[in-house]
């Protein structure tokens, strides 16, 4: 997969995991790191446990970078000690 294919679906789960867990997005820059790093994240979960992972752009890797970055604003909240709006 490109590093465009990367990045545009980086973009797009990150905002969509950044909109579930703090209920808005993040900005731009911010969703494409977490989406990137969630997209990273969530391929190899699903990979470790025994399904496809990211495959290009369409809907099945952007929810799997929705998934990992998900994970990943999980776990930064739990380590930074702050809490998402509720």
């Amino acid at each position: 997969m490109s590093i465009l294919a990367w990045i545009v679906v980086g973009i797009i789960g990150g905002f969509i995991g950044s909109l579930i867990v703090n209920q808005r997005g993040a900005g731009i820059l911010r969703d494409l790191v977490l989406g990137i790093v969630g997209a990273v994240v969530g391929g190899w979960a699903f990979q470790f446990f025994g399904s496809s992972g990211v495959t290009g752009i369409n809907l099945y890797s952007i929810l799997i970078s929705a998934v990992g970055a998900i994970v990943v604003l999980v776990a930064y909240h739990a380590i930074r000690g702050t809490r998402s709006p509720a």
